[in-house]
């Protein structure tokens, strides 16, 4: 079994917290944090059993970055 290092963020909506994977763009969510984790690693695993970690986006460096924009 090999190890990659995939970057996730979490973040809150209401009471929910969400969880996204960088790399893949799986997502899963959960009541916590560590609930939506646990889900988004078990997305995961469900994820890789049919796609090839060749297919792993490598994600070098994040940054966050307000972007302000006008809609009609």
């Amino acid at each position: 079994m090999s190890k990659i290092a995939l970057k996730s963020i979490v973040w809150k909506e209401g009471k929910t917290y969400v969880a996204w994977c960088l790399n893949t763009g799986v997502s899963s969510f959960g009541d916590t944090k560590k609930e939506a984790l646990e889900s988004l690693q078990e997305a995961l695993e469900l994820y890789f059993e049919d796609m090839s970690v060749s297919k792993v986006i490598k994600v070098e460096r994040l940054d966050i970055v307000p972007l302000m924009f006008k809609h009609a």
